[in-house]
Parts: structure tokens; sequence; C-alpha cells
């Protein structure tokens, strides 16, 4: 696929709009991302969706198709297009994962996002002009209900079907990936300022997400009272407990560590010249880079703190209902896949029914 065809996605007046020779041929595009900004679509969303409809348009004009004649045709094309391209960075070919897939090839998830994207795009078209024929075919509706909710035990939880597209491709339902308690220690140990080891303790014994950590203000945490406001996914406000050890490692940091600032943001950049700014996502990367770097744990990421979160609070037999509500999930399906973590706990429930059934046989 070709990457460098005349056009690119640039910020805009606080939007998010396509530039360069070929852009004039996909002003849809830009209408649609300013659609989703005004529908108030985070920002980190509206530019998510204009690099994956960005890879769509280069693909177009390399192909010299215009937008407004692509069909069912062309978009089966452009699936069979991103199914052979190479992510460029990557070792391949002859460098596969676990499961069998080559590297350098983009992901099932990956190439599903830049569809939904596309199918969204023709969605708003089709809106605005109910006569235009969607190319995007429409595949039969997702499940009713999932495992857990068949059984009747989370019936309360039961959402409306979505209908799918039929180019959608085939995920594997991987399950989150925690940390060894050893690992996580050592991790955590090797964090150096107070506030390193604040935003660490955040994921680890809070479970925030990097976003939700990176966007909290100081006025967000209540230490006295160990509460913490927190802006999740969706715009979804939650309360999480905040963990005494975290507190008082937040408090020494507010008090002796932390730049003075105009910001209203609680972890702000140390040194530098961007000292006394917001904390970016890329900062916060480059953070655990380096820790992984000199710890030696590959898996020391962001998000693997908060799968160990997770994890713990099934191995403990947390309701599956509060760890909901401590993980800010839309969904209690998406907190059931840390019941798969929990080995420990899953094998001594096993052992208990196992020695139940032995009693009751020999009465």
């Amino acid at each position: 696929m070709n990457t460098e065809a005349g056009i690119r996605l640039e910020e805009h007046d606080g939007g998010w709009v396509l530039a360069g020779p070929a852009a004039s041929g996909f002003g849809l595009v830009d209408e649609y991302l300013a659609h989703l900004a005004d529908r108030n679509y985070s920002p980190k969303t509206v530019r998510a969706y204009g690099y994956d409809l960005l890879a769509f348009c280069r693909w177009l004009v390399s192909e010299e198709q215009p937008l407004p004649e692509v069909t069912t045709e062309v978009l089966l094309r452009f699936l069979r297009a991103c199914r052979e391209a190479t992510v460029p960075g990557r070792p391949g070919p002859n460098v596969i994962t676990l499961s069998g897939r080559r590297m350098d090839q983009y992901a099932a998830t990956t190439i599903n996002r830049r569809l939904a994207a596309i199918s969204g795009l023709f969605a708003f078209a089709a809106m605005r002009d109910p006569d235009m024929k969607n190319p995007v075919p429409k595949g039969k509706e997702a499940r009713w209900r999932v495992a857990g909710e068949r059984s009747g035990m989370l019936a309360y939880t039961v959402r409306r079907p979505k209908n799918r597209s039929s180019l959608r491709l085939r995920e594997p339902r991987r399950l989150p990936t925690a940390l060894s308690q050893s690992d996580a220690a050592e991790l955590l140990a090797s964090f150096r300022t107070w506030r390193d080891r604040a935003i660490a303790g955040l994921m680890l014994y809070c479970g925030l997400r990097s976003a939700e950590v990176l966007g909290l203000n100081i006025a967000d945490v209540d230490i006295g009272g160990r509460w913490l406001q927190v802006l999740g996914k969706g715009q979804r406000e939650r309360r999480v407990p905040l963990d005494p050890d975290v507190a008082s490692v937040i408090q020494v940091y507010v008090l002796a560590e932390r730049p003075e600032s105009g910001s209203g943001r609680l972890f702000l950049v140390a040194k530098g010249p961007n000292r006394g700014q917001p904390l970016t996502a890329a900062g916060l990367r480059t953070i655990f880079r380096y820790h992984r770097g000199i710890t030696g744990i590959v898996g020391g990421h962001p998000h693997a703190l908060r799968h160990t979160f997770g994890t713990a609070l099934a191995e403990a037999g947390v309701d599956l209902a509060v760890m909901q509500a401590l993980l800010g999930h839309a969904h209690v399906d998406t907190t059931a896949r840390y019941i798969h973590l929990a080995p420990a706990h899953v094998k001594a429930e096993f052992d208990a029914a196992r020695d139940r059934l032995r009693s009751q046989s020999q009465q």
C-alpha cells in the first residue's frame, strides 16, 4: 500500500482535516471528522478515525479511485491490500508470532478498526443523502447475549444487538496479560521519583488507565477522604477508592516535587524546556520504556499494571459488579475476562467442588 500518496492528516482549529495535493477529492472525510467532533467524540477518537481514513484515502489515490465511486468490490480490494501490506519497521517476513501471524503484517484489530471508520464515513454520507447506496455490506446481527447473559445470571446487562459488516475479520479473543507479583514489585521499585511512583501506583493499586492518570487534576484527588474522581472512556465519570500508600506518595509529590505551574493537572513534566507543562502520553511511554530496559521486564507496559490490578481483584474473589465499577468497564463481559486470569482462585474453587462431590458420593 502506498503511504506517500500526496495526502496527510493535520490538526486545524482544534479539529483534524486532510491536507496535501490530493486532499481536495476527500472533502467528505473532513466533514465526517467534524461531525464526530460535533457529536462530542473525544479528540483522541477523532484523531484515530482520521488516521484510519487517511490510510483508505491514500490507497484510493494510489488506485486512482474517486471516493464517490467506491463500491463493495472496491472495499474488498482494499481489504485484500490491508491483509497483504507490511508494517514499516517491523521484522519479517520470516518472523512470526506464537499464533502463527507474520510480525510485519497488520493485525485483524487494526484492519477492523479501519473498516469501522470507513463504515461510519459512508453511513454519514447516507444520512445526508438517503438516496445514496452505502457500499459497506451489512452482516448478520451480533449476538443478543454473551455467555454470562444467556445463563440468566447477568440478564440485567443485556444490550441491543448491533449489525456487523460482513467485511469484518475474525479476531482472536485474547485475555489480558498481567504481571507476576515479583515482576510488578521489581518494576515499581525501579521508579525513583515521587511522580513516577505515584503514576505506577495509581495503575497498579487503583486500576487506572494511562489516559485517566494523565487526565487527573489536583482537585480530583481527595487525599484525606482517599477518593479519586476519574474521567474514563466515553467521558464517563466514576469515583475510585485511593490506596492509602499511593495517597501518601501523591502527597509527598505535590508538596516536595511537583513544579510550580498554572496548570491544574496533577502530573507535570519535571525537567527540560517543558517543565511545568502537563505530562503527555508520549512522555509516559518514554518513562516506562526506560524502566522496562533497566529491569528487563518486557511486559512492563502501563496497561499491564492495570491488568495486574484486575487479576488481583479476581483472585481475591471480588464481586464482578464491584470489579466493573472499579475498572470503569462499560459492560460486565469485559470485566469477566479477568476471571480467566485467576488460575489460583479457579483451582481453589475446583478443588472445593471436587471435595464436595467426593463427600456426597461417600455418603
